[in-house]
């Protein structure tokens, strides 16, 4: 329960996810994915999930942003809803309000913000994938060297906005998460993405993706991902933001 006179913080999940399969809807969207991560870690904690892929945008401001990931291509100037949400990331990085973004998150930052996001020529990232921290920042506490979490992406940033710091990655995926400002943190993986979830992608994407890819993933998931970690780093993230408009 919070303290007494604790105001309790209002997030907002922008769910980015356009996928309309049927497979698709036989799971939570990312959205409540990412509320079922960070819920029962802060339990007093409001959180709301906005479609900004259907062209919703919060009505009122909010303490802090979630994005998630999306099959989208933050390319894809055709999306009617992609240019208002690169504004509208714009608008929270004037204002310094608190954002972490997940994979479509994290290359929607960047595109927003002047870096660049291109199709890997190596292919798709796909399974779990790791994360080497060249810095701790201060919410990620336990420290942790490698951090390991689910991938399922075919894009990624090739170039950090200006300002931007990387804080860690992999030989695959060198910007595998950036720092901007003390307001944004973002990561190319999924800590909202539980086992089960991937292993019926694997099954979905297995006719629409060539062999090696798919075994590569499968075997992938012999490596255990920290989502419970991860998580905590993002509650404490938002924590920290909170802390210094005190």
């Amino acid at each position: 329960m919070p303290e007494k006179n604790q105001l309790t913080p209002r997030l907002a999940v922008l769910l980015t996810n356009d996928d309309t399969s049927a497979f698709a809807k036989d799971f939570p969207n990312d959205g409540q994915k990412v509320v079922q991560l960070l819920q029962p870690l802060r339990p007093h904690w409001q959180f709301d999930v906005v479609p900004v892929k259907d062209g919703v945008f919060p009505a009122q401001a909010y303490d802090g942003y979630v994005m998630t990931g999306s099959p989208a291509s933050v390319n894809d100037a055709s999306l009617p809803w992609m240019a208002p949400l690169l504004q509208f990331i714009r608008q929270l990085d004037a204002e310094q309000k608190p954002l972490i973004g997940l994979c479509f998150g994290h290359q929607a930052v960047a595109k927003a913000l002047g870096g660049e996001v291109a199709r890997h020529s190596a292919g798709w990232g796909l399974g779990t994938a790791p994360t080497h921290w060249t810095t701790t920042a201060e919410w990620m506490q336990p420290g942790q060297a490698t951090t390991t979490l689910m991938a399922a992406h075919n894009e990624q940033v090739t170039r950090m906005p200006e300002g931007a710091v990387c804080l860690g990655g992999s030989d695959f995926c060198p910007i595998g998460s950036m720092q901007i400002g003390q307001h944004i943190w973002t990561t190319q993986f999924h800590p909202e993405m539980p086992r089960v979830f991937m292993q019926a992608l694997l099954g979905y994407l297995d006719d629409k993706l060539d062999a090696d890819t798919i075994t590569r993933a499968h075997t992938s998931l012999a490596n255990a991902a920290d989502a419970p970690l991860f998580g905590q780093w993002m509650v404490q993230f938002f924590e920290a933001c909170f802390e210094r408009k005190l």
